[in-house]
């Protein structure tokens, strides 16, 4: 019986799916690190955690490390080490190479997470991508301009979606940014004028075994630098569309040079989240790889669109190296509610009743902003919703319907 350790940071939100997807999952021991106490664990899953090691900061290796030592003499080797985090990818492949846990190592994950070596790994093995380099002096980023013209986009060399993310247009924004250092670096690329997609992938130790994708209604980075805009975020019902079909050989072609010799391993075993880039001309371009599960929800999104628990079988798959494929019966979406104006509080919320009446039984779920709610800081707003219809036209309607009737205000 496989030993699962799971990082779980804190036992909040999306945090529980991921814990609760584990206890319920039969043939395995599963064990929990955080850094909240074990009476954070709700109730109905402690019995099914067989340990738990509470330390300061899940981001740090050296405390991972003592956690799951601890947790492997009290309740025997450790099997898995597994986070659905994009910043704890680094942390737990470091853990697993001084431990030696199978799964994703260091030299591969740091290819996921270092936005600057995945463009190298991707370019040399003739994977499209936008130029870019990565600067650790004002003096490298003006030259990159010079060389390529504006606008570019500036963002952290290990960043977590489009936060601290820049579109740089004059010499005025790019005087305006943090000035890069050796020990804190920008990545500098071209600006990409095209749709952006993504593609969910399942490989079984670096074979692709399954694959899904989405269309983001504007683009994230469009979404961060206006934020009144209500985004949307839809999954066909066509699994056969080409516009991801197209994209599947250049999608091979990144993950087998991100996983590299690793492919065969239990490193290759992952749910990826790659987002790209569709011109008008048809080019491709692959803009960042994760290798975890994708936000926005797209998780659940999945699982609407092919009749199945995707956390579930998240689990399933960093246990055992399985996943049984299933046909996509529906389409999805998502969209997220937010407002003009820059205080701190929603005064406002106008039309959730009638976009609800509007949607039926299109609305799968609903979080709803609500009057006197603090903004969010993050850009997925103050509510969202999630939409379900057996076309693709039906899900797209939902979303406009929720998008223009549903109307916040801060003050």
């Amino acid at each position: 019986m496989p030993h699962i350790v799971f990082i779980a940071t804190h036992f909040v939100g999306n945090t529980n799916r991921y814990v609760k997807a584990f206890t319920e999952l039969d043939g395995i021991t599963f064990s929990v690190i955080s850094s909240d106490p074990s009476s954070s664990i709700p109730p109905s899953m402690r019995p099914k955690i067989a340990a738990h090691y509470r330390i300061e900061n899940c981001l740090d290796s050296v405390q991972l490390i003592e956690a799951t030592r601890a947790i492997a003499s009290s309740i025997g080797r450790v099997d898995r080490l597994v986070g659905f985090l994009e910043e704890l990818q680094v942390p737990m492949a470091e853990v697993r190479d001084a431990l030696g846990i199978e799964g994703l190592t260091t030299e591969i994950a740091r290819r996921f997470r270092d936005k600057d070596r995945m463009k190298e790994v991707l370019r040399a093995a003739n994977v499209p991508v936008a130029q870019s380099a990565l600067a650790t002096t004002t003096a490298e980023l003006q030259a990159f301009v010079a060389k390529i013209g504006y606008p570019v986009i500036v963002k952290p060399r290990a960043g977590l979606g489009t936060r601290a993310t820049y579109r740089v247009t004059n010499a005025e924004d790019l005087a305006a940014i943090p000035a890069p250092t050796s020990a804190v670096p920008l990545q500098v690329e071209e600006f990409v004028r095209a749709r952006e997609h993504t593609c969910e992938t399942v490989t079984v130790r670096g074979v692709p075994v399954w694959r899904s994708g989405t269309r983001y209604f504007p683009s994230p980075l469009e979404v961060l630098e206006t934020p009144w805009i209500q985004y949307a975020v839809l999954l066909p019902r066509e699994d056969d569309d080409p516009t991801w079909k197209n994209f599947h050989p250049t999608n091979d072609a990144a993950l087998t040079a991100l996983f590299g010799d690793q492919a065969g391993t239990a490193a290759g075993t992952a749910l990826t989240h790659m987002e790209w880039f569709l011109r008008e001309d048809g080019t491709q371009l692959v803009n960042e790889v994760g290798v975890r599960p994708p936000g926005v929800h797209i998780m659940p999104m999945m699982g609407l669109t092919h009749d199945t628990d995707m956390f579930a079988d998240w689990a399933r798959l960093m246990s055992f190296d399985q996943f049984t494929p299933k046909p996509r019966t529906s389409a999805a979406g998502a969209c997220f509610f937010r407002g003009p104006g820059s205080a701190e509080h929603i005064v406002s919320v106008k039309g959730i009743e009638v976009a609800i009446e509007l949607c039926g039984d299109t609305l799968f779920h609903m979080k709803t902003p609500k009057v006197g709610d603090r903004r969010a800081t993050g850009y997925e707003g103050e509510g969202f919703a999630i939409v379900k219809h057996a076309t693709t036209e039906g899900v797209k309607h939902a979303l406009r319907t929720l998008i223009e009737n549903v109307q916040i205000r801060y003050g």
